[in-house]
Order: C-alpha cells, then structure tokens, then sequence
C-alpha cells in the first residue's frame, strides 16, 4: 500500500467483529421472512378468512414494498447515516412483525406485510453498506463478507425449518412474533457498538423524482411478474405493468442522467464489476427461489413429507453454502481474482441443478436431492461471497448505501422473475403431460393418482432446465464482466472515487 494511501486510511474500528454478528443477525431476520411465512401461509389463510384469490398478497405485499423502496432506503441510509438507518428499520420491522402476528383479519395482514417490507427496504442496504465502510482491510472484509454471504444465501433454507417447527408445534403466529427478540437483541447491540466512520455520509438533497420514478417502476415490475404467475403472460393488467415499468425506469434512467444530487448515480451501475456482480447475482436468485418453491412442493406433496421434515430437508444447501462461502470464498478471496470464484461457484450450482433434472416420483433423496443440494450449496456459497464484497466494489464512500440496495434489488427482483417465470413453465409442462396421459388420469384410483404425480414432477423438471441454462448465463456473465484483481494485487480501478488502490476498498478521509 502507498504511504499516502496509508496517511488516508481510518484505524480500523476496535467493534467491528462484535457489530458484525448484529449486523449478520439482522440481515438473517429479513432474510428469513422471506421464505418462513410460505410454510405458514396455509394456516394463517384459514385463520384470517383469506380467500384463494388474495392469498398471494400476503407474499406479493411484503415483496413490492421490499423491492420498490430499496433504493430509498439505500439513499437515506447514505444521507441520514447507516446507523441511524438500521436501527430504525430493525425497530419498524419488529414492530410490524408484532402487528402481522396479532392480525384479526386481511387488511391487518396485508398491511402488516407492506410495512414490514417497508422497513425491511431500510434495514437491508444499510447492514450491508456498515459491513463496506467498516471492513476495510482486505483480509478481514473477506472474513466478515463470507460470514454476510453465508446468510444472504443460506437464510432462507433456514426459514423452511423454521417456518416449519412454529407452525407444526406453536402457532402460524410465531412467524411473526419470532423476529421480535431478533431484531430488540440486534437494535441495542448494534447502537452500542456500531460506530460509522465519519465523512462517510452523504448529505445531498434527496432526488425526489428519482425516489417517485425508480419505487413505482420497481413495484409495476415485481407486481407484473407476479400478477403473471396467477393470471398469465397475456392478461391485460400483467403486460400493462411491463410496458409502465419499462417507461418509468427509463425515465428515471432519464431523470439520474440529469439532476446534479441523483437517487442512483449512474456511475454506480455502470462501473463494470459492479454492473456483473448485480446481473449475474440477479439471475443466479431466479433459479434458487425457483427451485425453493420447486423441492418444497415436491418433497411435501408428491413425498408427503411433513413441514418440518421439509425444512430439515434443506439442511444440506444450507451446509454447503456456508462451507462454500466461509471456507472456500473467503479463504481464497484474497488469493484469486473474485470472477474465479463467481464463474465457477455458479458452473458447480449448475452441475447440481442439472442432477436436479432427473426428478422422478420415486427419486431417492440420499442418492439424489441430497448431493445435488450440496453441489447447489457450495456452488452458490462460492460465488455469493465475492458477490457480496464487490457489491459496493471502488464505489465513494457516500454512495455505499445505495450500491448496496441495488444488489438487493438485483436479488429481490430475481425472485419475482424466478417464481412467476419458472412456475408458469412448470405449469405449462404439467398441463402438456396430462393432455398427452389424459385417458390414465381420467381412469381416476391409484393409476390417476400416479399419472398426477407425474405430470407434476415431470413440470419441476422442465422449469429445472431452465434454470441450469440461467446458472450457466450468471456464470458466462461473472467471467466475461468483472475484471477487478485479488485484493492486495494491482488491477482495474473503478473511477470516480478516492480508492486505495492495493486493497481495492473505500479509503475514507477524517
């Protein structure tokens, strides 16, 4: 490292380990909620009075919020301070959570839903923004970023297991109630001991027809992904939200070009590690959260495995994924270019996908789903690690909070598109398979029974091709786009920012 680079840089912050695990915490409850009220949402229905056509809103309220007001809660976060930010949206979260779990009926829920999406918006960058400006030598931020990585991926394998235990033994209600002595311990630990490097925020005024332009065309975009899963691809309000999304994202792409305080400076996008790291990761999340969806529905319905065994089930992706980003990720981190751990993490997610493929009603989970989910695991563990770090990779200090929400834009965006994309192709090789077996499943008895079965697994299989093909882009993408060297060797640096340029981090003047 340079004398002057050295002269430049802040001591490293004597609490960072210990703000990690409330950070790390936090980032596990929002992540969590993801997936744990899926395994409850059958229960709660019954409970509540939902009917089958509004049922979808519970998850589809929680997820426009999210990933509409992301880059909001990544700017304030950036303007209002990171700790400010976090605590706030730890205590929003808790407090929604308190309401969802107390809901007497469906406005309760669904609002209950939103605001915890809300918070949730708030909470996510600014985690992963604290993580960037406090971590800044490069072997520790591999260290703290596989640790975050591990849980970004693995969290919401742990939400089935949970979601499953509380709703089996407890009540669909502890769903929601679980993540309030979650985000109490994370809130007072993180106000104790977090302390944020000073010059670090930004304090331009807010862009206000960036916030107005970027929520409402995220929203119409996630809405119309899921309105297409429901009411098709043709449906008159599913391509209505796809054209309004397009021209209000290009007016905000528009708008960003334009004003001199922008919500999303392009520069943020368009550095090129940075642009890979937000595509690839985005289409990597389109084949997990289909396949979440896909082995839940299998391993419950055509197994007949309860919630709980389902969640257990998970156990070894999750294994993998934090063998694969703690172990391989952040120890080869600062030893090879980060694409080499992308490209390849993604290929090995790939090869367990592809195993996937071969799903029968009488597949055996030891021979099969077990080694594919460990493949998934270590593949995606790998490649979420340095994915993770390179998220606010050379970006200015200032702009760290607003980098980070857009990889969890990237993320939250990618699941929309992986559940109504995958399942309306699994949907569609089902129909296909009955139409052509319609005398058998007609016949009705054990033999229809059979042929139902089938034709469902034989849609998983179908969507899982897909998938594999969308792994193998995410890896061809991480290869081809980023290009930045090993921290600590000498490489492209991103411009516009005051950037060490040995350790590859945010260098932050007092």
């Amino acid at each position: 490292m340079s004398k002057t680079a050295a002269s430049l840089a802040p001591a490293a912050d004597p609490s960072r380990w210990k703000a990690l695990v409330f950070i790390a915490l936090a980032q596990l409850m929002v992540v969590l909620d993801a997936t744990i009220v899926n395994i409850a949402l059958p229960s709660a229905q019954t409970d509540l009075g939902i009917s089958d056509g509004n049922r979808q809103w519970v998850i589809t309220a929680y997820a426009l919020a999210f990933g509409g007001l992301l880059l909001f809660g990544g700017r304030i976060a950036d303007k209002w301070g990171r700790k400010n930010a976090f605590v706030v949206g730890l205590i929003g979260f808790a407090l929604a959570s308190a309401l969802g779990g107390a809901a007497n009926g469906e406005a309760m829920m669904l609002g209950a839903r939103a605001l915890q999406g809300a918070f949730g918006a708030l909470l996510a960058p600014a985690a992963l923004s604290l993580l960037a400006v406090m971590f800044t030598d490069a072997t520790e931020r591999a260290k703290a970023f596989g640790i975050y990585g591990a849980i970004a991926g693995g969290g919401g394998a742990v939400g089935l297991i949970l979601g499953g235990f509380l709703t089996e033994y407890l009540n669909w209600r502890w769903t929601f109630f679980v993540n309030i002595p979650f985000a109490i311990v994370a809130a007072v630990g993180a106000w104790m001991v977090i302390r944020e490097p000073a010059g670090s925020r930004n304090r331009a005024p807010l862009d206000i027809p960036g916030v107005v332009l970027s929520t409402t065309g995220l929203v119409a975009l996630v809405y119309g992904f899921t309105r297409a899963e429901s009411a098709g691809w043709s449906d008159a309000l599913t391509v209505t939200m796809f054209v309004a999304s397009a021209l209000l994202l290009a007016a905000f792409v528009l708008v960003e070009s334009k004003v001199k305080s922008p919500l999303l400076p392009l520069r943020v996008l368009l550095e090129r590690n940075r642009g890979g790291v937000y595509l690839s990761l985005g289409l990597a999340v389109i084949s997990m959260f289909g396949l979440f969806l896909f082995l839940t529905y299998y391993l419950q319905v055509v197994k007949g495995f309860s919630p709980v065994k389902t969640g257990f089930a998970f156990l070894p992706m999750i294994a993998g994924m934090i063998t694969g980003s703690t172990q391989i990720g952040a120890r080869l981190m600062t030893r090879v270019p980060p694409r080499l751990l992308m490209g390849p993490g993604f290929l090995v997610a790939a090869l367990g996908m592809l195993l996937l493929t071969q799903l029968e009603v009488g597949s055996s989970y030891p021979a099969l789903i077990l080694p594919a989910q460990l493949l998934l695991g270590l593949g995606m563990g790998t490649a979420f690690m340095p994915a993770m770090s390179l998220a606010t990779h050379g970006v200015n200090p200032a702009d760290a909070g607003v980098a980070s929400a857009m990889v969890n834009t990237s993320q939250q965006v990618g699941g929309a598109i992986g559940t109504a994309l995958l399942n309306t192709i699994a949907a569609s090789a089902t129909t296909a398979y009955l139409t052509d077996h319609a005398a058998e499943a007609a016949a009705g008895g054990p033999a229809g029974q059979l042929i139902q079965a089938q034709a469902m697994v034989e849609g998983y299989a179908s969507a899982i091709w897909w998938a594999v093909g969308i792994l193998v882009a995410s890896s061809a993408i991480a290869l081809a786009l980023i290009n930045t060297g090993r921290p600590g060797a000498g490489g492209p640096v991103a411009s516009g920012s005051v950037e060490d340029a040995e350790l590859k981090v945010p260098v932050i003047a007092h």
